[in-house]
């Protein structure tokens, strides 16, 4: 409830008891009208991708963690890169829409199944990653392709060599103290997008 509504309801401008919906319909459309504002649902305000780095940084994961996988994978093949440009990459990547929705599924997941709210028969398999269960790599794979079928390679590289942090949170999951069932494969696959960001820009500006 606005504070321009709260305020209409609290003093002389309380509606009547026995209004029609639509007349409180009306009401409220004057509320916002004089002073008031319509909540933004959380997709369409312009600092999701602040949300979604915030959510991040509470699992344990920073930018620049991604970015020093990023640097890994380009370091050879871009002679003069620096982390700087990683961390412009990843931050770039985390503006896409689609990367954005990706991440905040798979860390609800996550937590949610820390906390024990998601129930059996599903909750027990994320808490232990099964072997077979293959919903987070496929999750993964939606942000790996943004830029190109590259980061599909890139991807698969990380998955196999848990670089960094990958190596972490890997670990983190499978001895139990942490669910990052989803997170390990979405952080390689924004660090796989990010690569192959700087692939194309670097081979754009030698074309």
């Amino acid at each position: 409830m606005t504070t321009a509504r709260r305020a209409g309801e609290a003093g002389g401008g309380r509606r009547r008891a026995g209004a029609r919906p639509e007349e409180r319909d009306a009401a409220d459309d004057r509320t916002l009208a004089v002073g008031g504002a319509k909540p933004t649902p959380i997709e369409e305000m312009a600092d999701l991708r602040e949300h979604v780095i915030a959510l991040l940084a509470e699992r344990g994961v920073r930018l620049h963690d991604i970015a020093e996988i990023v640097y890994h994978i380009q370091r050879d093949h871009h002679l003069g890169l620096r982390l700087e440009d990683c961390v412009e990459s990843v931050y770039e990547v985390l503006r896409k829409r689609e990367v954005q929705y990706a991440l905040l599924t798979g860390i609800t997941l996550d937590v949610l199944t820390e906390e024990g709210h998601v129930p059996p028969p599903l909750g027990p398999i994320l808490a232990r990653d099964a072997s077979l269960y293959g919903i987070d790599e496929v999750l993964a794979l939606a942000i790996t392709n943004v830029y190109g079928s590259i980061g599909f390679t890139n991807f698969g590289y990380l998955d196999k060599q848990k670089i960094g942090i990958l190596a972490r949170l890997h670990n983190a999951g499978k001895d139990g103290r942490r669910v990052n069932t989803f997170l390990d494969d979405l952080v390689a696959g924004v660090a796989a997008a990010a690569a192959s960001r700087l692939a194309h820009r670097w081979h754009n500006a030698e074309s």
